[in-house]
């Protein structure tokens, strides 16, 4: 997905795309000088990463990155931000960062600005994913333009919906880390009891998340009777790896079940013919683990609706730059959908 330069295959000038991918620690900036139609791919260049912290505000550490590109002209910009965007005030509360999105378009001077979520990023990326540089974690057959859902357990659960139709598209972000969690099987039940111990609404993201894994640990302990020490995800991972933990063991082989009905539900709710792409920083850590499991059983399990799931394909995404990539895509997207017929793109996601 990545390259140095310009790719061959376009067939007019390509008016670069100024990208970034804005988290908590990084503020990671890269300029799309090109797109490849032959091999459905975008050019990264100019690729700069900057501590988030050096920075005082967002414009600043903008301007830091136009420093470095200060003899290309850049008129298209899309930000993919870690955190919700709301109309045009965009507040990145880990940093204290805030900025209106008109003000930062008319600062910089941009045509086009667009400001995402990092999983509306996910979701506008996944047309241009190489299936070479991921895997398949269950097979299935994608109907061409159909929707699209990408998810993924990370520091939280983050879901979205490449939505498409009568040659339309659009992303449709969500909060399905916040749904309510189903349990299904009978150790499903018993863990479920005892999270409520503690909890009084038992979401997705209480147990699919970097976080909820020590609280799944937890769980699994007293379901069966054994007392563990108070420990992060990291240690779990540590401790089932190295086989010195049962309840370590089998608290990751029930995290990967369990989510295959979880993502079941999101293939379900989000009508995802298209495919599903998983993404987060979890679950690329664990792939055999994954592919060992039962997620595709119970990715499956859905009564009458069992045999629309089954013909559904997973992914596990682990190729670089996805952010950059889907805030590529926003734009390009955008503009080749532009008419009467086209839905306007990026805005409000």
């Amino acid at each position: 997905m990545s390259s140095s330069g310009p790719q061959a295959g376009s067939k007019v000038a390509f008016a670069p795309i100024l990208v970034a991918d804005i988290g908590g620690t990084n503020a990671r900036f890269a300029l799309i000088t090109d797109y490849c139609s032959r091999s459905n791919s975008f050019a990264i260049d100019h690729q700069h990463t900057f501590p988030s912290c050096e920075f005082k505000s967002f414009e600043d550490a903008v301007d830091a990155y136009l420093s470095q590109v200060n003899a290309i002209s850049i008129t298209r910009a899309c930000l993919a931000v870690a955190g919700p965007v709301k109309g045009e005030e965009v507040t990145l509360t880990n940093l204290g960062w805030q900025f209106n999105v008109n003000q930062l378009k008319a600062r910089f001077g941009f045509a086009n600005l667009q400001v995402i979520n990092d999983f509306a990023a996910f979701a506008y990326a996944a047309p241009y994913l190489n299936e070479r540089d991921n895997i398949c974690v269950k097979q299935g057959i994608a109907q061409a333009h159909a929707n699209i859902a990408v998810f993924g357990p990370g520091t939280g659960f983050g879901a979205a919906c490449l939505v498409r139709s009568q040659g339309q598209q659009a992303v449709m972000s969500c909060e399905a880390g916040h749904i309510s969690l189903a349990p299904v099987t009978e150790l499903d039940r018993q863990l479920h009891n005892v999270l409520r111990e503690d909890l009084q609404h038992v979401s997705v993201e209480n147990v699919f998340a970097g976080p909820g894994i020590a609280r799944l640990y937890r769980a699994m302990a007293k379901v069966h009777g054994k007392q563990v020490e108070d420990i992060d995800a990291a240690q779990i991972a540590a401790l089932a790896e190295n086989k010195q933990c049962m309840i370590a063991d089998r608290t990751l082989n029930h995290f990967c079940d369990w989510l295959g009905s979880v993502a079941g539900d999101i293939a379900l709710s989000f009508g995802a013919l298209g495919g599903v792409f998983i993404g987060g920083g979890i679950l690329p850590r664990m792939q055999q683990r994954l592919l060992n499991s039962r997620f595709n059983e119970r990715f499956i399990a859905k009564g009458v609706m069992s045999q629309y799931n089954s013909q559904i394909p997973v992914t596990l995404v682990c190729q670089e730059h996805i952010p950059f990539i889907g805030a590529a895509a926003c734009i390009h997207m955008g503009s080749q959908s532009a008419g009467p017929t086209g839905f306007p793109t990026g805005q409000g996601d």
